[in-house]
C-alpha cells in the first residue's frame, strides 16, 4: 500500500476550500448574453478543446468550473434588478425579471381553437351580436336587487308561484301548476340535448374519422341518442367516470374506441427523467446512425415471409397427401375384383376344347 503524504492531503483540503470561498468576479473574454425574463444566459466563450478530450475527472471538474462561473454571473445580473419586499417588511425579497427576448419552443403542443357551436354559427350569419348583460336586475316583486338567472333569480320560478295566471284559450280545468311544471322539465330536456349535440360536433370535428351526420331538427332515433349520449359522456376529462348519469341509462364502462386519451409528462416533476429525455433526444438527432433499426425491421420481415412460406407448403402438402391416398385405394379395390374374375380363366387348360 503506498503511502499518503500530508502535503499532497493538506494541498487538496486547501483546494476544496478555495473551491467552496470563490470570489463572485469572475472574468470572461467575451461577454454573456442575457435575458433575464426567461433565467437564460448564453455563453459564447469557446470552451479549451484539449480538456473536453475523452470522459474521466478532468472533464467533469472543467465542466463544474463552466457552470458556477455561468450561474455567477446570471446570479449578480439578477441582484442588479429592481426587488421589492412581499407580504411585508419580513418577506422575502423578490427580483422584478423583463420582458422575455429570446422565444422558446413549447414543450406541450398548441391547444387548438374550439369549434363553434350552432348557436355561434347562427349568429355570425345573421350578424347578431352579443350584448353583455348585467348578472342583477331589480326585482319589482321582492323590491331588491336578484340575480337574473340560476337560484333566487328575479321574478321566481313560474312553476313554484302560489298563483298561476289561466292564458286565454286554455282549459279552465287544466292544472297550471302541473303545465309549468312540465315546461320546465321539456326546456331543461331540449337543453340537454343542445349540450350533448354540441360536445358530438366537437369531437366530430376533432377526429381524424367523419361520424354520421346528426339531424339538426332533433328527429333521431334511439341508437343515435345512445351514441350521441356516449360520446358525449366520454368527451369529459375523466372519459365519464364522474359524469352524472342519464335516467335510465345502464351503467356501462367508458368506451375508449373513440381514441386513446394523450397523455402529456407533468411541466413539474422528476427533473433526472427530464434530462434524460432531453439528452436521447440531442443524441438522436445529432447521431449518423438511424433512427430505424434495420437490422430487426429485416429480421422480421424474414420470419414473416418464412412463416408465409411455410403455411403455403404445408396447404401443398396436405392436398397431395389425400390425391395420393384416393390413387392408392382405387387400384386395391379394382385388383381384387379382377384377381377374383380371372381365377377361373387361368384353371382352364391350354387347349381350349370343350371335349378336352
Amino acid at each position: 500500500m503506498a503511502a499518503v503524504r500530508v502535503e499532497a492531503v493538506l494541498a487538496a483540503a486547501e483546494e476544496q476550500e478555495a473551491e467552496k470561498r470563490r470570489s463572485i468576479t469572475v472574468e470572461k473574454e467575451l461577454e454573456l448574453e442575457y435575458d433575464l425574463g426567461n433565467l437564460l444566459a448564453v455563453d459564447r466563450n469557446p470552451p479549451p478543446a484539449a480538456a473536453l478530450r475523452g470522459a474521466g475527472p478532468r472533464r467533469e471538474a472543467l465542466l463544474r468550473a463552466l457552470a458556477r462561473d455561468n450561474t455567477q454571473l446570471l446570479v449578480s445580473r439578477l441582484w442588479e434588478l429592481p426587488a421589492e419586499r412581499a407580504g411585508g417588511a419580513g418577506g422575502p425579497l423578490v427580483a422584478q425579471l423583463p420582458e422575455p427576448t429570446f422565444r422558446l419552443p413549447r414543450e406541450k403542443p398548441a391547444p387548438k381553437p374550439r369549434p363553434p357551436t350552432r348557436w355561434e354559427q347562427f349568429a355570425r350569419l345573421k350578424g347578431i351580436r352579443r350584448k353583455k348583460k348585467t348578472s342583477l336586475v331589480w326585482d319589482e316583486q321582492a323590491k331588491e336587487w336578484r340575480r337574473r338567472w340560476g337560484y333566487r333569480r328575479a321574478g321566481g320560478d313560474p312553476s313554484r308561484a302560489w298563483l298561476a295566471e289561466v292564458p286565454a284559450g286554455a282549459d279552465p280545468e287544466e292544472d297550471q301548476f302541473a303545465r309549468l311544471r312540465r315546461e320546465k322539465r321539456e326546456r331543461v330536456a331540449r337543453n340537454e340535448l343542445n349540450r350533448l349535440r354540441n360536445l358530438a360536433r366537437a369531437h366530430r370535428a376533432g377526429s381524424a374519422v367523419p361520424a354520421a351526420p346528426l339531424h339538426p331538427t332533433g328527429h333521431q332515433d334511439r341508437d343515435e341518442l345512445r351514441r350521441v349520449a356516449r360520446v358525449a359522456r366520454v368527451s369529459t376529462a375523466s372519459l365519464g367516470r364522474f359524469q352524472p348519469r342519464l335516467p335510465k341509462e345502464p351503467a356501462e364502462p367508458p368506451s375508449r374506441s373513440g381514441g386513446k386519451k394523450r397523455r402529456f409528462q407533468p411541466l413539474l416533476g422528476n427533473l433526472a427523467a427530464e434530462r434524460s429525455r432531453q439528452l436521447e433526444l440531442l443524441r438522436d438527432m445529432g447521431s449518423k446512425k438511424p433512427v430505424l433499426d434495420i437490422t430487426r425491421a429485416v429480421n422480421k420481415q424474414l420470419r414473416q415471409e418464412e412463416a408465409e412460406a411455410a403455411a403455403a407448403n404445408k396447404g401443398k402438402k396436405q392436398s397431395k397427401r389425400g390425391k395420393r391416398g384416393r390413387r392408392q385405394q382405387r387400384p386395391g379395390r379394382s385388383g381384387k375384383k379382377s384377381g377374383a374374375r380371372r381365377q377361373p380363366q387361368q384353371q382352364k387348360p391350354a387347349g381350349g376344347g370343350s371335349g378336352g
